[in-house]
C-alpha cells in the first residue's frame, strides 16, 4: 500500500464513519478498486481506532461526566448512560471472542460481493427505519433509551460487523425501530463503538498485532492513514452529527442502493 493510498483510504473512513452508509464497505470498495491485497482487516482496525479517538475528542466532556459520575456511584443521566454503553458492548464481545477469524476474510477483496449485499440490506433497514419513525413522530410514541433498548441495538451493532452493513446505519435505524427518540440514538451510536474498537486496540498493541512484520503494512502507510482517518473523523463528527440527526434516512438509503448495487453488478 503507498502513501498516497493509505491518505485516501484514511480520508474514505473518517468521512464515512459517521453517516450510516458502512466505512468497512467503503474500504472494502476502495481496496478493490485501487488493486490492493491484504491479508487481514489490519488497515481497517487502526483507521477505525482514529476515528474512536476522534469520537473521544469529539465527547471529552459527556464522556468524562460519563466516568466521573460512574465511579462515584452518582444517580444521574450520565450514569445511566455509561450503565447503557456498557450493556450494549456484550454482543458484540460475543462476536469478537468467536468469530473474529471467519469475519476477517470479508475485509479483503474477497468479500466485494458481500459488502454489496450488505449495503443493500442497510439500505432497507434505513428504508423501514424512517417509515417506522415519521408514524411514531404523528403519535408522538417514542421513548429515551432503556437497558432493553440498548441491548437491542447492541445486537444490531454486532451483526454490522460484516462490511458492507453499516454500524451506525444498524445501531440508529435499530433504535428508531424500537421507538427510541431521534436525538438520543444518534449520539449513542457514536458512543457505543468506543468500547469495542478501543478494547480491541489494546488487545492487538499488547498482543504485538499493529507492527510492519504482523501487518505487512509499512510504518508510513500505517500512520498516514491514522493520521488522515482521525483528522478526517474528527472534522466529520463535529459537522455530521446534526446532519444525521436532520437529514431524512430514505437519502443514505438511496445512496447505499447505488453503491450497493454497483458492488453487486461490477465489483
Amino acid at each position: 500500500m503507498s502513501a498516497l493510498e493509505a491518505f485516501l483510504l484514511g480520508l474514505v473512513q473518517g468521512l464515512t464513519e459517521f453517516l450510516p452508509v458502512s466505512s468497512s464497505g467503503h474500504l472494502v470498495i476502495g481496496k478493490a478498486l485501487f488493486g490492493i491485497e491484504l491479508e487481514d482487516a489490519s488497515f481497517e482496525i487502526i483507521v477505525h481506532i482514529a476515528t474512536a479517538l476522534s469520537i473521544v475528542v469529539v465527547f471529552r466532556r459527556q464522556i468524562w461526566e460519563m466516568i466521573a459520575d460512574t465511579v462515584r456511584f452518582r444517580k444521574t443521566e450520565a450514569t445511566a448512560l455509561t450503565w447503557r454503553v456498557l450493556f450494549s458492548a456484550l454482543p458484540v464481545l460475543v462476536v469478537g471472542l468467536f468469530f473474529k477469524d471467519r469475519i476477517e476474510i470479508f475485509f479483503t477483496t474477497k468479500g466485494t460481493a458481500v459488502v454489496g449485499w450488505m449495503l443493500l440490506l442497510t439500505a432497507v433497514l434505513l428504508g423501514l427505519a424512517h417509515w417506522l419513525s415519521v408514524r411514531r413522530q404523528k403519535t408522538g410514541k417514542t421513548h429515551p433509551i432503556r437497558f432493553l433498548d440498548a441491548f437491542v441495538i447492541g445486537v444490531a451493532q454486532a451483526c454490522a460487523v460484516m462490511p458492507g452493513l453499516s454500524r451506525s446505519g444498524a445501531t440508529i435505524a435499530t433504535g428508531l425501530m424500537l421507538g427510541v427518540e431521534k436525538d438520543k440514538v444518534a449520539p449513542f451510536s457514536f458512543l457505543m463503538v468506543l468500547i469495542p474498537i478501543l478494547g480491541q486496540a489494546f488487545l492487538g498493541i499488547v498482543g504485538g498485532e499493529f507492527t510492519p512484520a504482523a501487518t505487512g503494512l509499512s510504518v508510513t502507510a500505517m500512520g498516514i492513514g491514522f493520521v488522515t482517518a482521525f483528522a478526517s473523523g474528527w472534522l466529520a463528527c463535529r459537522f455530521m452529527l446534526a446532519l444525521v440527526r436532520n437529514m431524512k434516512l430514505t437519502w443514505f438509503a438511496g445512496y447505499c442502493l447505488l453503491v450497493g448495487l454497483a458492488s453487486v453488478l461490477f465489483l
